[in-house]
């Protein structure tokens, strides 16, 4: 019998040539566990997702429940299904009162579809603009926005009437015009590795986006549901979108994602065409189960208190020569080393003692830090020790 290893490299469909190819085999809290037994630290939350860490109790139980009642029952927005109605009604509670209204997805890449027709179904306009080095997905439409041309050129032809500014430059937004439909932005960029907007730049960007009639999508995706120690990222800017993008964090380790925008704007999919946007598994109400209890665990537990504190123990732990710079906001920070050779190495001693560490796409000389928000006082110590003693190996071994 072939065993599981064998079969994830013959008969599962691979991404690199060089996966982590760890067998996993439970996780609970902030530690993955393999199934020798050998546990790891997770310094990256699945890439934000794990956001209260994993198999949280409270979202495990919501599951169970949601399962023994109903699943799939058909496509999106025919039914009332009360896993679904309930989130709506959390998730509007949370957010700026003029984003009333809440499509559910599957995931941040859908997500960024809906909002990108909305915006192109309301305004009648053919152009969207987007940035440098932002990333809003792998799928056509969103790779059609990607911020580096490397991980499209393959792909083409891409999704036409895009144009790509430079991120944080207000004399670019002279190009947001009266074709534009929409501009996409992330209040941290994500990928390019944890490189947040200045204030001046988003105030800057609503107030063109004003002046021309375009709207404003803001991607949360892997800023929102208390990544950066607020809820959302615009709380730390003061600035509100026409639609906001969430994924990630929001199903506390199950698939979903929502765009949300006025209920005015959302009922543009109601006609001409009717059914302008469908999804068969969108909001699936285990899945909305499990967002619920996510957003309840945030609350409850006021895991946002202590995000800033967290952030402050990473910048003051780790100092070391190889390290050039922490960017970033709350508990999403990259560590800035001298080259991908070098953090690679990095990477795998943290690896080898127990902790789960990454770089980003577009830039891989630096190293990922983004753990559960529930990370501990004690884990940190842990995490930063880890690292420090793996950069000195890697760096007395040149």
């Amino acid at each position: 019998m072939a065993t599981q290893r064998q079969i994830f490299f013959s008969h599962q469909a691979q991404t690199t040539d060089f996966p982590l190819a760890i067998e996993m085999r439970s996780a609970l809290g902030n530690y993955i566990e393999d199934i020798n037994g050998k546990r790891y630290l997770d310094l990256i939350s699945g890439i934000s997702v794990s956001n209260i860490g994993h198999r949280h109790p409270h979202v495990v139980d919501a599951i169970k429940r949601q399962v023994d009642t109903h699943m799939h029952l058909l496509v999106y927005g025919e039914f009332i299904q009360a896993p679904q109605t309930r989130l709506a009604e959390k998730l509007i509670s949370l957010v700026p009162p003029s984003l009333s209204s809440v499509y559910f997805v599957n995931s941040g890449s859908e997500a960024l579809e809906g909002a990108v027709k909305l915006a192109k179904r309301a305004t009648g306009r053919p152009d969207i603009i987007h940035f440098d080095k932002s990333y809003h997905g792998s799928s056509q439409g969103a790779l059609s926005l990607i911020g580096d041309e490397h991980f499209s050129e393959r792909y083409r032809p891409l999704v036409p009437g895009v144009k790509k500014l430079t991120y944080n430059s207000i004399p670019d937004l002279h190009q947001i015009d009266h074709r534009t439909a929409a501009v996409v932005i992330e209040p941290v960029q994500g990928e390019a590795g944890y490189v947040p907007a200045t204030r001046e730049f988003l105030e800057a960007v609503r107030k063109r986006c004003d002046q021309t009639g375009a709207l404003l999508i803001f991607d949360e995706i892997q800023t929102g549901i208390g990544r950066t120690g607020k809820f959302l990222a615009l709380e730390h800017y003061g600035v509100v979108p026409d639609i906001l993008l969430l994924a990630k964090g929001l199903g506390g380790g199950m698939p979903i994602g929502a765009f949300l925008a006025s209920k005015e704007l959302m009922d543009n999919f109601k006609e001409n065409p009717l059914l302008g946007h469908i999804t068969t598994f969108g909001g699936h109400p285990v899945s909305a189960a499990a967002a619920l209890a996510t957003l309840e665990v945030l609350e409850n537990e006021d895991l946002l208190s202590s995000v800033q504190m967290k952030e402050a123990l990473f910048h003051e732990r780790l100092l070391h020569e190889e390290i050039h710079k922490i960017r970033g906001k709350g508990l999403m920070l990259s560590v800035q080393m001298k080259s991908f050779e070098f953090l690679k190495k990095v990477i795998d001693r943290c690896l080898e003692k127990g902790l789960i560490t990454d770089w980003f796409l577009f830039n891989d000389s630096s190293m990922r830090i983004a753990p559960p928000l529930t990370i501990t006082i004690d884990e940190i110590h842990h995490a930063c020790d880890v690292i420090l003693s793996s950069i000195e190996e890697v760096h007395l071994s040149e």
